[in-house]
C-alpha cells in the first residue's frame, strides 16, 4: 500500500471515529426506516461473514459458513445497490463534509469493518444454532426484506426500552420510532 493510501485510510478512520460519537451524543435527526435498512444492507455481508468465523461449530453447509455462496452473493449485490442511500443517510446524521470522504473507495470497507465486529462481537458460540436457524428461515426472502425485519425489530425493542421494559443488548441507534398503529 502506498503512503498516500495508508494516510487516506488513517484519515478516514479518524474522521469516522470523530463523526460517530457526534452522532451518538448530539441531538440529531433519526434514521428513517429506509435509511436504516440501507445501512443494514451495506453491513450485512460482513456481518454474515464474521458470524461464520465465530460459528465454526456449525456444519460447513450452514449459510453463514459458506463465504462464496449464492446467498452471500445476493446480499453483496443488495449491499452494493444500497450503498448510495446508506452513504446519504450517514451524511445526514453527521456532517455534509463527510460526504467527500465517503466517496473514497476505502470508506465503505472501513465503515463495515468497524461496524460488523460490534454486532458480531455480541454473539456467543451457544447462539450459533439459533442464528443458523434464523438465517435459514430468512434465506428465501430478498435481502431488503431481511433488512426491513431487522430494522422493525430494532424499532420495536427501542420502543419497549423507552417504556421502561427490560430489553438487554439493544443498540442505541438513531432509528426513528415506529409509527403507532
Amino acid at each position: 500500500m502506498t503512503f498516500a493510501r495508508a494516510a487516506l485510510k488513517r484519515t478516514l478512520a479518524a474522521l469516522v471515529l470523530i463523526a460517530v460519537p457526534t452522532v451518538a451524543t448530539a441531538q440529531t435527526p433519526c434514521l428513517t426506516p429506509a435509511d436504516a435498512e440501507a445501512i443494514a444492507l451495506v453491513a450485512m455481508p460482513d456481518i454474515i461473514r464474521e458470524t461464520g468465523r465465530i460459528c465454526t461449530a456449525l456444519p460447513p453447509s450452514s449459510l453463514v459458513r459458506r463465504p462464496s455462496s449464492a446467498f452471500l452473493q445476493r446480499y453483496q449485490a443488495a449491499a452494493d445497490a444500497a450503498w448510495p442511500a446508506a452513504r446519504a443517510a450517514i451524511v445526514r446524521l453527521s456532517d455534509p463534509a463527510v460526504d467527500a470522504l465517503l466517496q473514497s473507495d476505502y470508506a465503505r470497507p472501513l465503515l463495515t469493518s468497524l461496524f460488523a465486529p460490534q454486532v458480531v462481537g455480541r454473539i456467543q458460540p451457544a447462539d450459533c444454532p439459533t442464528i443458523d436457524r434464523l438465517v435459514t428461515l430468512l434465506e428465501p426472502l430478498p435481502a431488503r426484506n431481511t433488512a426491513g425485519i431487522i430494522v422493525a425489530t430494532l424499532q420495536y425493542l427501542k420502543a419497549r426500552k423507552a417504556r421502561g421494559k427490560p430489553v438487554a443488548g439493544v443498540p442505541d441507534l438513531p432509528v426513528c420510532a415506529a409509527a403507532k398503529s
